[in-house]
């Protein structure tokens, strides 16, 4: 009786272990630890069941790319997706061969996702910010450099102004002096 009850047992523990397994939804049979990659990513590698292959290289900081999914099934026919930073989703059908290393900026080219223009008007707005900067720093040099030299002529006029009024006053003082003794002495 033991050994029925003991194989009665083990036929349930059999039994909902091999229904635990069938039920199991992950298809998943190996997953691999991100790699680095380059152009700040990382790729990480996935084979489930049936043999198909999905490698996602994920960009941590590209302003135009957020992923790339290339998918390879067990007969070899190979799928690219790019995804956007703003959720659209393209299909690369051409040069398929190195997403896993070129740039993100080359990816999103390749697949024709444009570039923000926010970010195109920000540098060119700095770009003009700087010029401003400098043409301004310019003719504020020139601005002093003609100050300075008007100041310069401006000194040199006043002296020789205050040269003639002091001459003519000399010279009208000494007429009034002798006109003076002229009176004074008959």
């Amino acid at each position: 009786m033991l050994k029925k009850i003991l194989m009665g047992l083990a036929l349930t523990v059999l039994a909902v272990a091999m229904f635990a397994c069938s039920s199991n939804t992950n298809t998943n049979t190996a997953t691999a630890t991100p790699q680095e990659a380059p152009d700040n990513s990382e790729v990480t590698t996935t084979t489930d069941s049936s043999g198909t292959r999905t490698e996602t290289r994920t960009f941590r900081d590209n302003p135009r790319v957020s992923k790339v999914v290339v998918t390879t099934t067990k007969e070899g026919q190979r799928t690219v997706k790019v995804y956007s930073k703003n959720g659209e989703v393209r299909d690369l059908k051409s040069e398929t061969g190195d997403v896993l290393k070129a740039s993100g900026n080359a990816i999103a080219d390749g697949a024709g996702i444009a570039a923000d223009k926010t970010e195109d008007a920000y540098g060119k707005t700095k770009e003009g910010v700087s010029t401003v900067a400098d043409k301004t720093v310019d003719t504020t040099k020139d601005v002093v450099d003609k100050t300075k030299e008007g100041a310069s002529t401006v000194a040199n006029k006043t002296v020789d102004t205050t040269k003639t009024v002091v001459d003519k006053t000399k010279a009208g003082a000494k007429k009034t002096g002798s006109t003076i003794k002229k009176v004074i002495t008959p």
